[in-house]
């Protein structure tokens, strides 16, 4: 019976029109719609965390092309022919400043993108960003791949820093943006497990291609367009995050974004707090000159040596390293893969260890933890290598195996801690009026200090030899007192309730927040 065919003032009982059987059928049927809607939103929530993800997996691995004869010999032929009648040295068989300048370029690429990310971020959004990150990922490819000359190689390795500084900026704030409070780190250190599984893939992929002459390397940059356009197409049709939709005045599609996301029907405290935070944002007209007052120190400071300790724990000397401790011990010409299989996959099974702790046992702890795990492994390798191996020869294959298990131990440990707590802990603790100029300067002081480190470690480990080790670990008893002084517990807090709740309650910084403006909003 249609509704005009009532008569007026007639109340309208479903029971009568369409059967008291029948509506139980409608309620049941509407139940079941809400829950497939859920289920549905939770998939495109899986389907925005898997592709904002997938940026880590363009940042393709160079290090393992410049190793390629035929790479060297069309590029940079010098080094080639110095490699052929170098002397051997276990210290410094890949020293050359030249190559090393040219590594590490993206890392400066990358430091100047990112504060043009910043901007992409707040005035484009999350999802525009992520977007543009996967554009240069896919032109650097194709730059590098089809290189004929230098300058194209050069302009293919800025295109990638460039794609690497906007996916840096944009896809752990993307993810911090979308989590709920009590997941919020499991599911920001996705970043940090795609990074691993690149890395892994990288390498597989370096080394396959490294016995196809003349073009293995061609086949090698050339792949890394894949991840690129896979990120480029869910990049298409990912969520935008409900901050950046509130704080650009979409507020209407903010709310849809929340309740699509979260999957309930009551979002309403927490798209309060939003706003709210929102609000006070856009009384801040200049956020990288807010981000110089006093009272945003104590994030900025935390973000910056956040990113520089993560470059100074010494990973970067432990997988140069670990090929040739592999080779020593017996593996000769499969030591390369092996070493890239073995790490790798410690890597990768160590981050989900993060995944599933950083929520339950915070983010001290397991920072804590692994300070102590990594200076012992630093240390003992130091030692062993400083004793046992000189600029000839080798180790018996005993020790050698000892420091292999050491290795392990090593990623083990910076793999479910300062790998990926270096990207959590920054892309959390900005308020909103200043969390992408915040974020900014994290993420390129992540790549100025792998550029110093890339452009001096060989160098480093030439003139150092074994002692690097014992360089690094000092770096990480300091590390390991930063923590305990001056590194404040975010898990559990809302990101627009640090300041109120993590920062004027810590014993050093609070004395920073005294001009900290108007108090931020907590959930009820």
């Amino acid at each position: 019976m249609c509704m005009e065919t009532l008569p007026a003032k007639e109340a309208f009982d479903p029971t009568v029109e369409i059967g008291a059987e029948n509506l139980d059928m409608k309620i049941l049927a509407d139940e079941e719609a809400f829950e497939l809607r859920k289920r549905l939103d939770k998939v495109l929530l899986n389907f925005d965390l898997y592709f904002s993800c997938a940026v880590k997996h363009c940042n393709y691995d160079i290090c393992g092309v410049t190793a390629m004869d035929d790479f060297l010999i069309k590029f940079f032929p010098a080094v080639h022919e110095r490699k052929l009648h170098a002397k051997e040295n276990n210290y410094c068989k890949y020293d050359d400043q030249t190559l090393q300048l040219f590594t590490s370029s993206l890392y400066l690429a990358a430091l100047v993108a990112s504060f043009g990310a910043s901007k992409a971020c707040s005035v484009l959004g999350r999802q525009p960003t992520i977007l543009l990150a996967s554009a240069f990922f896919l032109f650097g490819a194709a730059f590098s791949c089809a290189a004929s000359q230098k300058w194209m190689l050069i302009l293919g390795r800025i295109l990638f820093g460039i794609g690497v500084g906007f996916g840096n900026e944009s896809v752990p704030l993307f993810l911090t943006e979308i989590a709920p409070i009590e997941h919020r780190g499991a599911v920001n250190i996705l970043f940090q497990l795609f990074i691993t599984v690149g890395i892994l893939i990288a390498n597989l992929v370096n080394y396959a291609t490294s016995s196809i002459h003349p073009s293995g390397w061609r086949i090698s940059l050339g792949l890394a367009g894949i991840p690129a356009l896979i990120l480029f197409l869910g990049s298409l049709v990912i969520t935008e995050t409900p901050a950046s939709l509130v704080e650009r005045g979409n507020e209407a599609e903010g709310k849809a974004a929340l309740l699509k996301i979260r999957g309930v029907d009551d979002v309403e405290a927490e798209f309060e707090q939003i706003k709210m935070a929102c609000d006070q944002a856009r009384q801040v007209k200049h956020p990288f000159k807010k981000l110089m007052k006093r009272s945003s120190m104590p994030p900025l400071i935390i973000g910056i040596l956040m990113q520089v300790f993560q470059q100074f724990t010494g990973i970067n000397a432990i997988m140069f390293y670990a090929p040739v401790l592999f080779q020593t011990v017996g593996f000769k010409n499969d030591a390369s893969l092996l070493s890239a299989v073995i790490t790798g996959t410690v890597n990768v099974l160590s981050t989900f260890v993060s995944i599933y702790a950083v929520d339950k046992a915070g983010r001290r702890k397991l920072l804590l933890q692994a300070c102590i795990q990594m200076f012992i492994c630093q240390a003992a390798i130091g030692g062993i290598l400083a004793v046992h191996l000189k600029t000839t020869g080798t180790i018996d294959k005993g020790l050698a195996g000892v420091v292999v298990v050491l290795v392990c131990l090593f990623v083990m440990s910076f793999a479910w801690s300062w790998g990926p707590l270096g990207w959590l802990i920054p892309s959390e603790t900005f308020p909103l009026e200043t969390r992408t100029a915040g974020f900014a300067f994290a993420v390129s002081s992540n790549m100025l200090f792998t550029f110093i480190i890339a452009q001096v470690f060989l160098s480093m480990l030439c003139n150092m030899q074994a002692y690097i080790f014992f360089f690094f670990a000092a770096w990480i008893v300091a590390m390991g007192l930063f923590v305990v002084y001056l590194l404040p517990e975010t898990k559990g807090v809302p990101i627009d309730a640090m300041v109120e709740r993590v920062w004027k309650q810590h014993p050093v910084w609070k004395k920073f927040m005294d001009d900290a403006g108007p108090k931020s909003y907590e959930m009820a």
